[in-house]
């Protein structure tokens, strides 16, 4: 059932978000609404079909690593790994990214680091000296 609710957020925040409908969230991802109501209704047989999952999060702007953990899946893929010109300041932006893009990441909180990252880009900056 954690992949029903992984789907579940996930179409909040794009309705929440983007304002699509279930329709529009198909028609964007490439899966069916009958195939998304299985999702949500937890009924399928094995596994949803990983190329299904992969595209509904392209979609979506979502880990598909975080769509792969709520499947239970052993192997969630490759880790992102950190690139070698990535500084502390990259690394800490890609994780804000993520946390964003997170759909089990409540609305709420994603709602206060957008608040937070307006507030900072208009700040005024101060200049040493």
């Amino acid at each position: 059932m954690a992949f029903a609710r992984f789907v579940r957020r996930a179409i909040d925040d794009a309705r929440d978000e983007r304002g699509w409908t279930v329709t529009d969230l198909a028609s964007h991802t490439g899966v069916g609404r009958s195939t998304v109501f299985r999702w949500l209704a937890g009924d399928w047989q094995d596994y949803p079909e990983l190329a299904k999952v992969r595209g509904f999060c392209a979609a979506l702007d979502l880990p598909v690593a975080a769509a792969f953990r709520a499947l239970g899946l052993p192997d969630a893929g490759p880790t992102p790994r950190r690139r070698h010109d990535d500084g502390p300041v990259e690394a800490d932006v890609r994780a804000i990214l993520d946390r964003l893009a997170d759909p089990t990441v409540p609305a709420e909180e994603k709602h206060h680091i957008r608040d937070l990252l307006r507030y900072l880009a208009r700040r005024p900056i101060r200049r040493a000296g």
